[in-house]
């Protein structure tokens, strides 16, 4: 099936009844989340995947993937209008989006946004519609040595490349690896690391982890938030985001960049869309003829990050589905999500599970052309929502992770084991521990583990069956390659540039999430 055989399929997917309605309401949801601040995409997608478990499971990751690109538009309002990073790839939006806004021209950049939104986003389901065919190609081609090197490239690439100290994130990721190994050995019926728990001799819930780690731990970080909102440069009408010629001539080009720079690092494991906005704006004060402007309320500044962000967010499925490496924790969770609905990501998805690959695909045209109508005429609703106090939006997030986490398995030792996973996650948190490569850890590892003892029962115990096979030796390289440029990274000499401290401010920005600007 070529792609675009593949694309009509995928149409006539999406476009059923059940389907369509979830994709909507995902995407809905996503940009409500995207707008309130301090309720992110992972709590969210934390808190509905219980509710997916009955559900069948081609709305289940339509829904929960609508959550996920949907909530990147929502983010972009805050950034703009109120100088609220929601979310970690709009950090840097605040550095010019927050100036356009106080010089009247919040509308405007608004505007530009959504074009270079819809732009990064369509780059980035062609680029899913194209490398298809040669995924399905090299699918047969992917014995348990190469999955093994490619689970543990993806292992490295996001515990290194995630935000804060790389050996933080790989230890992090070990203690992921380590609670995916608890509950009962699969080959040998061993309890292991159950310290005579019964309840935990079948494992770690995944739901009840990342509801712990992203959903109570966060709002225990924002519990004490109580400033209000500044709604002061908040008022915008579907007039003011048409911008004129000029700004459409200075955005075009930026746009363009920040999606190719996108697309790049979805296909590298382990970016993710945080990544991919902080190097577009990076790319574009560099090569801006008046860098000075940067900072200040320049419109390249909003168009390159915003755009590289949906190109990449659209492009991080590439990886997920096609290799079953996350780009992000939320990748990392709606991989569990296919796993928990008995699909194995991977370079076989396309040909054994065609009606998820190619609905997917299509479901993204679908919510992306749903979010610009929600978005444009809407927008002053939107602003609305953050009026919303902080003491009716958290109680109430708890409550549903409750529920939630309760239902799954009508166990009260759940709700327990996801308070425990809040407060660590908490812990963690104030120490400047980033919790998301837990989670990569512990999806990635039971099926790092599960292909390494099959290489290794296939090879009869010879290690050297991982460095024969062309592929896995490829993958082998490129970790060495990757820890080799973290460590030169770090023993370099450091230079004291004006854009690191930029990225610094805005970095500090995303962690402050949740606090009103100017």
């Amino acid at each position: 099936m070529n792609g675009i055989e593949g694309l009509m399929h995928g149409f006539s997917i999406a476009l059923q009844g059940e389907n369509l309605l979830y994709c909507i309401l995902g995407v809905t949801i996503g940009n409500l989340v995207g707008v309130l601040p301090g309720m992110g995409v992972l709590s969210a997608v934390s808190i509905l995947l219980p509710l997916t478990f009955g559900m069948k499971e081609v709305p289940a990751i339509l829904m929960l993937s609508g959550i996920f690109y949907g909530a990147q538009y929502g983010g972009a309002i805050c950034s703009i209008l109120l100088n609220l990073p929601c979310h970690p790839p709009h950090a840097v939006t605040c550095l010019d989006g927050f100036p356009l806004t106080k010089q009247g021209k919040g509308g405007v950049a608004l505007g530009i946004t959504m074009m270079g939104s819809a732009f990064g986003a369509a780059f980035g389901i062609l680029q899913m519609i194209f490398f298809a065919p040669y995924i399905a190609k090299v699918a047969f081609q992917f014995g348990a040595p190469e999955i093994c090197s490619l689970m543990l490239l993806g292992l490295l690439a996001g515990s290194t490349l995630a935000k804060g100290s790389p050996l933080k994130g790989v230890a992090m990721t070990i203690l992921g690896l380590l609670l995916g190994l608890v509950g009962t050995d699969i080959n040998t019926g061993v309890e292991r690391f159950t310290f005579g728990m019964i309840d935990l001799s079948d494992g770690v819930e995944l739901v009840a982890l990342s509801l712990g780690l992203f959903g109570i731990a966060e709002f225990l970080k924002s519990v004490n938030n109580t400033a209000s909102v500044n709604m002061a440069y908040a008022k915008v009408t579907m007039a003011d985001m048409r911008p004129s010629k000029a700004e459409m001539k200075l955005a075009a080009f930026p746009i363009l960049r920040g999606t190719i720079i996108g697309s790049l690092c979805s296909c590298i494991p382990g970016t993710g869309p945080t990544i991919a906005s902080f190097v577009a704006y990076a790319a574009e004060k560099k090569i801006s003829k008046t860098p000075e402007r940067f900072g200040h309320g320049a419109i390249e500044g909003v168009a390159a990050p915003e755009a590289s962000t949906h190109s990449s967010v659209q492009g991080d499925f590439i990886p997920t589905m096609s290799l079953g490496i996350p780009g992000d924790a939320v990748m990392a969770l709606l991989l569990g999500a296919l796993i928990i609905h008995g699909i194995t990501p991977g370079p076989r998805l396309i040909v054994e599970h065609p009606d998820i690959f190619w609905g997917l695909i299509a479901s993204f045209w679908i919510g992306n052309l749903v979010l610009i109508i929600l978005n444009v005429p809407m927008i002053g609703i939107w602003v609305k929502m953050l009026m919303i106090p902080y003491k009716y939006l958290f109680p109430s997030a708890l409550f549903f992770i409750c529920i939630g986490v309760f239902a799954e398995k009508n166990s009260l030792y759940d709700v327990g084991v996801t308070l425990f996973f809040g407060v660590f996650g908490y812990l963690l948190l104030m120490l400047k521990f980033e919790p998301a490569p837990i989670l990569l850890g512990f999806v990635l590892g039971p099926r790092f583990e599960e292909n390494f003892r099959r290489a290794l029962i296939i090879s009869r115990g010879d290690m050297n069956t991982f460095i024969d096979r062309p592929i896995s030796a490829v993958f082998l390289g490129l970790c060495a390659l990757l820890v080799t440029a973290q460590i030169y990274v770090r023993l370099r000499p450091k230079k004291k540039a004006s854009l690191i401290a930029d990225v610094a401010e805005a970095s500090h920005a995303a962690d402050a999430s949740g606090v009103a600007g100017e």
